[in-house]
């Protein structure tokens, strides 16, 4: 264990950097507004389903439009990943240069 302490450049910390529950990293309202619009779009997925196993008339198609909005909530909630990703990417670039200095 001695070794592994020479060798690593710089000093240590042993404490996790936290930026706390209050701020909301980048992203986060797109994955929240994707959540949201996937639900829409999966409650109407099961209503246009149930018909087809109740056997009663379908439903009007722009409850099928309606089911599409599952895509476009999974599209945004993982655009919403894909950015506090690239923040959290260049924060850490930010911090390794500092430190470098």
């Amino acid at each position: 264990m001695r070794a592994l302490a020479r060798i690593y450049p710089g000093a240590v910390s042993n404490e996790t950097p936290h930026r706390g529950t209050t701020d909301a990293a980048p992203g986060d309202r797109l994955v929240r507004i994707g959540v949201i619009v996937f639900a829409v779009g999966a409650i109407a997925t099961l209503a246009t389903v149930a018909p087809l196993f109740l056997g009663a008339d379908p439903l009007p198609s722009v409850a099928y439009f309606v089911c599409m909005l599952m895509g476009v909530g999974f599209a945004l909630a993982a655009a919403g990943v894909l950015r506090s990703i690239a923040a959290q990417r260049r924060e850490a670039a930010r911090v390794n240069r500092a430190a470098q200095s």
